[in-house]
């Protein structure tokens, strides 16, 4: 499932060295990737490995020291901050450990930002800020603080905050670490049936068996490299 016409996220020889006073640590080392459309890919490897340093560069969110990263036939390596940034409310949803929620806004308005950073019409964003709400079970949620959400329902939001844009790539960093084990159940179930709703392309870092067993894909990263573990397609 890797041909051309299907592929969305590649990546070429990827190289990341961060320096550290005098000395230099490589964390990616000469890395390589395919994920296609629709694909949902798990990635594991032990903390501090460079999952989510992996993620970042995908993500744009970060520079490689050396090699690409395509997304669809755009180069991003190298863009320069304003241009990812326009790129990434485009094409990519984050969703994180931690759910970086805005205090001091409601559910509604933290799902609504991305599109009205997108100059997206206020109207058409809270109506598809309140589609995503009743799809992800936390429509009565809607005029709340974050500080008065449990943590699957922060990540709920923070979910469909992810999708608002309906992003090709959803790019995913430990989104069930810091939630019990029902509750992760709840938030992967949730996060695989929309991903194969929409036709969403998903990266998840993760230590989360069950999100490895679900996955189409699984990698393991070790000492700077990728390699391909286990195959789900069918």
């Amino acid at each position: 499932m890797d041909s051309d016409e299907k592929l969305v996220v590649k990546v070429k020889e990827l190289k990341k060295v961060f320096k550290t006073g005098d000395s230099y640590l490589t964390v990616l080392d000469g890395l390589n990737l395919n994920v296609c459309q629709g694909e949902i890919a798990a990635i594991i490897g032990r903390s501090g490995s460079g999952k989510s340093t992996l993620l970042n560069l995908i993500g744009g969110l970060d520079h490689p020291t050396y090699g690409n990263v395509i997304i669809r036939n755009t180069h991003i390596e190298n863009g320069s901050e304003e241009e990812l940034s326009k790129f990434r409310n485009r094409h990519i949803g984050f969703i994180f450990q931690f759910h970086h929620l805005l205090t001091e806004f409601t559910v509604v308005e933290n799902i609504m930002m991305p599109n009205l950073i997108a100059h997206f019409n206020v109207e058409k964003a809270y109506n598809k800020s309140l589609e995503l709400m009743k799809l992800l079970r936390i429509y009565e949620k809607k005029d709340s603080k974050p500080n008065k959400l449990s943590g699957g329902e922060s990540q709920r939001v923070a979910i469909a905050r992810a999708l608002i844009n309906a992003p090709e790539i959803i790019l995913a960093d430990e989104p069930t670490g810091n939630l019990d084990a029902q509750t992760a159940e709840t938030i992967k179930g949730m996060l695989f049936d929309i991903a194969k709703k929409f036709g969403h392309t998903m990266i998840i870092v993760t230590h989360n068996r069950s999100i490895v067993e679900e996955a189409d894909t699984t990698y393991q990263l070790q000492d700077g490299i990728l390699n391909h573990l286990l195959d789900h397609i069918n």
